[in-house]
């Protein structure tokens, strides 16, 4: 599986999910995109988590629309699941759930049974962070990376969002982070 094939992969399965994520849907496939290539790029990954990491990625943040909450972490879980039982992947299901739910994690993943969840938390802390964390990628690639697929307004609606959710939960304003 090369890199193309992991981005149409992704692409495929961002599609379904079109009209629920509505006017958000660039900014968010956009965000996907970039994710996964900091991940291909910051670990040499097998075919098998290539396709682990497309599928991940396509609803590590889904939750936002499904469930239209910032604790958007454990209902992005589920649908996820469900992709993996339509392709007879359920066997992936503890890694792929953790590649979901570990991905705002702070500090460093450490369980030496799935690495692929450190490469992934670091591939969303680098596009989230616009590129100033960069895990020993290049400021020129980084940049590479962001002009192929431009923000489309994902920073301004996850600052809407976060926003409109504190003030409705001010003693709970990021209940998608872990230590």
């Amino acid at each position: 599986m090369t890199n193309a094939d992991t981005h149409q992969l992704l692409t495929d399965l961002l599609e379904s999910w079109k009209a629920t994520i509505g006017s958000d849907f660039q900014g968010y496939s956009n965000h996907c995109h970039r994710m996964v290539t900091f991940c291909l790029a910051l670990r040499h990954c097998t075919d098998e988590e290539r396709q682990k990491v497309a599928i991940a990625a396509c609803y590590h943040d889904i939750g936002l629309w499904t469930a239209r909450t910032m604790d958007y972490l454990p209902p992005s879980v589920p649908p996820a699941m469900e992709c993996l039982k339509a392709r007879g992947l359920q066997h992936w299901a503890e890694e792929v759930s953790l590649l979901i739910t570990e991905h705002h994690k702070l500090r460093p993943y450490t369980d030496t049974r799935y690495p692929l969840v450190e490469a992934f938390r670091q591939a969303d802390l680098v596009d989230f962070s616009l590129g100033l964390v960069k895990f020993g990628l290049s400021r020129n690639y980084v940049r590479e990376v962001k002009a192929q697929y431009p923000n489309a307004g994902f920073h301004k609606m996850l600052v809407r969002t976060a926003l409109s959710w504190f003030v409705r939960h001010p003693f709970n304003p990021a209940p998608m982070m872990k230590w």
